[in-house]
């Protein structure tokens, strides 16, 4: 990217560290965060990106900007701030139970303002999604930037990825912004979490009448995804890989899904569809959040 070149995918949200119990009283540190992951699959993929958040001063975040300069990320959006690191304290694996540690963290700090000048012109799609949203005051301000970038004609992608942080007020807050996204990724975990009372079928009914304009992408981990788009429908299986962990597969899903859509933008969206699972298949061949490179996709796509 050269320096006056702007991205055309922005990413808004957290990254933040794993820490992952390995033992009675050992630890490991990953660097992770649902937004964060997007933009670093995006990237990999040869998509100009750049990651609007920010990060501690600190070895945590040290290691996530070390990351995303390997990753190509615009280093123009990343924010260093002197302030403690967001935490993901994994404290049991299998089911994963986790809480977070991050008041006054550095990602509540993120700055709009300090964004290059022209970056909102030069975006074709901005994408927001997970705990950011209901991380205040930090949150408000990502609603609000979400909402103004589609008033201004972007397109916005939306991915709710639902942790406990989410409470019952969270319905309307999704609902608002799903109404508004150009697409819009959720799981059937997401769908159970937002609306408890609802069947799948139902839920999911609610969900495309809710936001009828978007490209709706529902995924159901092994067993495949559905696409839809207006009229279209694309039923998408899994690829079949030896995977090691899922985790990250989601944020690979859509990071590879919308890299697809800009790398290719006249390619029908069956072809995107089966971009975006072989992305998330790939992902699951390395342990973590693996953001794969697109020789890695396009040897699962040749191969079928």
């Amino acid at each position: 990217m050269t320096a006056a070149a702007l991205p055309r995918l922005a990413v808004f949200g957290e990254a933040l560290t794993d820490l992952v119990r390995t033992g009675t009283d050992s630890w490991r540190s990953i660097p992770g965060g649902a937004c964060w992951n997007v933009a670093r699959v995006a990237a990999t993929l040869g998509v100009p990106t750049g990651w609007g958040g920010a990060v501690s001063d600190d070895l945590f975040g040290a290691r996530i900007v070390e990351l995303s300069r390997q990753a190509g990320l615009d280093p123009r959006f990343l924010q260093v701030v002197p302030r403690p690191p967001l935490l993901a304290v994994v404290h049991e694996l299998d089911p994963p139970r986790y809480f977070f540690l991050g008041e006054n963290a550095a990602d509540l700090a993120f700055d709009e303002a300090a964004l290059p000048p022209g970056w909102d012109a030069a975006c074709e799609f901005a994408h927001f999604g997970c705990i950011s949203l209901v991380r205040q005051p930090l949150g408000e301000r990502l609603l609000a930037l979400a909402l103004r970038l589609a008033g201004a004609g972007v397109a916005v992608s939306f991915d709710p990825n639902c942790r406990n942080l989410m409470g019952a007020g969270y319905v309307a807050l999704f609902e608002r912004l799903a109404a508004r996204a150009a697409v819009l990724k959720i799981s059937d975990e997401d769908l159970g979490h937002i609306y408890p009372a609802l069947d799948a079928g139902a839920a999911l009914a609610h969900v495309r009448a809710l936001a009828p304009a978007a490209v709706l992408l529902y995924t159901r981990g092994a067993a495949g995804m559905d696409v839809y788009a207006g009229d279209v429908h694309v039923a998408q299986p899994a690829f079949a890989v030896e995977a090691v962990d899922t985790v990250g597969a989601g944020d690979a899903c859509i990071g590879g899904f919308l890299a697809s859509r800009l790398l290719r933008p006249d390619a029908p969206l069956r072809e995107h569809a089966r971009f975006a699972a072989a992305t998330a298949a790939a992902a699951c061949t390395r342990a973590g959040a693996h953001a794969p490179t697109r020789q890695e996709v396009e040897a699962l796509l040749a191969r079928g």
